[in-house]
């Protein structure tokens, strides 16, 4: 019981935040295009979100263990939070900012909350360890629903109702507030070891060089992440040139990413024969 309501805290702090992240990326080309802006104008912008996402992700781990695990939670929801709000701007410069914030709060996203979640799990409660993949199984199984409902949901209030591609990003707000506020209130503060950022660079780089599968693998994910961001910018003007619903197209596509992942994780472990691979 005690570790099913540590789990249950830090799902009520997390999946909001997943859900507002969901909600930003449907309509995000056709905002853009709605403000009159040129297609290289707008690879411009998705540019700068992805720079920044990559810039800070290689100090974030450093960043989040100096200022608290909890801290960078609820400051990611307040980039995120920022970035919203500037996407009602037509101004270019905005817009940018807007992307760069983006970028920021969804690297902290995508590393404070996991990290905060593993050292409560393992160091102030004690859990055993075999029972992170049970919380990590439940964050995918519902953030697959999430990205599904997203999709629905941006289409509901930007072509139902209608309230414009704009809408989504107001929508993710509430999400956001949850999350921060949730994190906030009820969640205990954590740090990591502080380490040189110099030095933890240089251990990073001689582990590559030192591990050849390490680097093969690091490009091949490297790859497969160019593939899915060229993806990301070709979808919407492809699809809507035919008249397609975007949010419903993009809930398939999430649909057909998680049944995917199922595949092969009953695959893989039919193969093997161990359930862990």
């Amino acid at each position: 019981p005690a570790f099913r309501g540590f789990q249950r805290r830090f799902l009520l702090g997390y999946l909001p935040a997943l859900a507002a992240d969901w909600l930003q990326g449907p309509l995000l080309f056709q905002l853009l295009h709605s403000r009159g802006f040129l297609r290289s104008q707008i690879a411009a912008l998705y540019s700068c979100g992805f720079a920044s996402n990559v810039a800070f992700g290689l100090v974030s781990g450093l960043f989040v263990d100096r200022l608290g695990r909890k801290k960078s939670c609820v400051l990611s929801s307040g980039l995120c939070s920022v970035s919203c709000l500037l996407q009602l701007s037509h101004d270019f410069l905005a817009l940018a900012a807007a992307r760069v914030l983006a970028g920021l709060g969804t690297s902290l996203l995508f590393s404070a909350f996991e990290c905060w979640y593993l050292h409560e799990h393992l160091e102030r409660h004690d859990f055993p360890a075999e029972w992170i993949p049970d919380t990590f199984s439940r964050v995918a199984l519902w953030n697959s629903g999430l990205a599904v409902a997203a999709g629905l949901l941006a289409w509901l209030l930007a072509e139902v109702l209608p309230l414009g591609p704009a809408a989504p990003f107001l929508a993710a707000l509430p999400f956001l507030a949850l999350s921060g506020i949730f994190a906030g209130k009820n969640w205990d503060e954590n740090y990591g070891k502080s380490r040189p950022c110099g030095k933890a660079c240089g251990e990073g780089l001689r582990g590559l060089v030192s591990e050849p599968r390490a680097l093969l693998l690091g490009l091949v994910q490297a790859l497969v992440e160019s593939i899915l961001l060229i993806f990301a910018f070709l979808w919407t003007p492809v699809l809507e040139a035919h008249g397609i619903p975007l949010g419903i197209a993009f809930s398939a596509f999430t649909a057909a990413s998680a049944a995917g992942s199922a595949l092969f994780r009953r695959g893989a472990t039919g193969s093997s024969g161990c359930s862990r691979c």
